[in-house]
């Protein structure tokens, strides 16, 4: 089973384009929050389709964390080879997306 559910943070501005000039796609790189200070970081591309990516983009922003639900996939191998770094090899196609916390840099405090 490749279903999941993971508390991510957004750490890239999502990136909407359009597939065949018609089905909107959005993406961005989130990371997954680590516990442990020994572990390195684990970043996954989100892949939005649709009208969910129209409200990705006009309400959520870097460092927000949210709670997203969808299905994994991995890159082949030759593509990540290509950008190792600039690319995560790990999509995830998202099918719900909940906020969780927002970062403070986007809040209203004391207005």
């Amino acid at each position: 089973m490749n279903y999941t559910s993971l508390i991510v943070k957004i750490i890239e501005k999502p990136c909407q384009t359009f597939v065949e000039n018609q089905i909107p796609l959005t993406k961005m790189t989130v990371q997954i929050p680590q516990v442990r200070h020994n572990s390195s970081e684990t970043y996954i591309r989100l892949c939005i389709w649709g009208k969910l990516g129209y409200d990705i983009t006009q309400y959520y922003h870097i460092n927000d964390y949210v709670i997203v639900e969808g299905y994994l996939s991995i890159q082949s191998d030759q593509l990540s080879k290509i950008s190792l770094k600039s690319f995560p090899r790990v999509e995830l196609s998202v099918y719900k997306i909940y906020p969780f916390v927002f970062g403070l840099n986007n809040a209203s405090i004391g207005k």
